[in-house]
């Protein structure tokens, strides 16, 4: 791949890993547009550099967490790990197939109504501390967040509101449970690496996606963290509509 093409997916992924947009569906749909071949390796150091993200933004909460593996926090961020794995294995069989676009437009739409649904919920009362059950509720939105076009942080962060959560600690806390997750992602990308005999190919261009991806994932972390305070959901709603319907078309042709 080109450099200004891997420097744009990683522009991409870096934006909307944290967004409420779905980062995977938007490669899934790029890739249709542009004709990007899948790369496992390019998957391996884009997520390695979103990671950085968030350990970069929230290494304070994170240094708590090491220093208190059994704390509260803890504790919770386990609760909904476990939900999350089950729900992935569970879906496991029909994820490869969810990959090639066929369920993007509606994961798309689904993702735009949960984000409406969930901002007209939310009002002032919206002030209650994550339990462990919201933990393990939440911890199944990220599972479901595993098909292209089902926002992590989106599906996560509703799942808290629509419990009646607080919104910036329910973003908080939906970007320090995905550490455990991306991890273990990240681990089986890389066995399937070694397995394959993935050849590392263009490594500049590699390197810029990967400076492109972690630059913007502290930037969109950050948009994030300061929407949960004033803005709206729902216009993340409204561009989720544009974006199935674009990809309604681009799946067709």
């Amino acid at each position: 791949m080109k450099i200004l093409v891997l420097f744009f997916i990683g522009v991409v992924q870096g934006i909307t890993e944290f967004l409420p947009v779905s980062s995977s569906g938007h490669i899934v749909l790029f890739s249709k547009i542009f004709g990007i071949e899948e790369s496992l390796f390019l998957s391996v150091i884009l997520h390695v550099a979103t990671l950085c993200s968030i350990i970069v933004v929230f290494r304070k909460d994170i240094l708590k967490i090491l220093k208190n593996p059994f704390s509260e926090t803890s504790i919770k961020i386990v609760v909904a790990t476990i939900s999350t794995c089950c729900i992935a294995l569970l879906l496991l069989p029909i994820i490869k197939s969810s990959f090639g676009g066929g369920f993007l437009s509606i994961c798309f739409m689904i993702s735009a109504i949960l984000l409406f649904v969930a901002e007209s919920k939310v009002h002032k009362k919206n002030k209650f501390q994550i339990s462990y059950k919201n933990a393990f509720l939440i911890g199944i939105a990220q599972g479901l967040a595993i098909f292209p076009g089902i926002s992590r942080s989106g599906s996560t962060i509703s799942a808290g509101l629509l419990q009646g959560n607080e919104k910036t600690q329910t973003a908080k806390f939906s970007f320090l449970m995905s550490i455990p997750i991306v991890l273990a992602s990240l681990l089986l990308e890389i066995v399937d690496c070694v397995q394959t005999g993935v050849k590392m190919e263009n490594q500049f261009g590699i390197f810029v996606a990967f400076v492109a991806a972690f630059v913007c994932g502290i930037f969109s972390i950050k948009v994030v963290m300061k929407m949960t305070q004033r803005a709206n959901l729902k216009w993340f709603s409204f561009y989720l509509i544009v974006i199935c319907i674009i990809s309604i078309f681009v799946l067709r042709g």
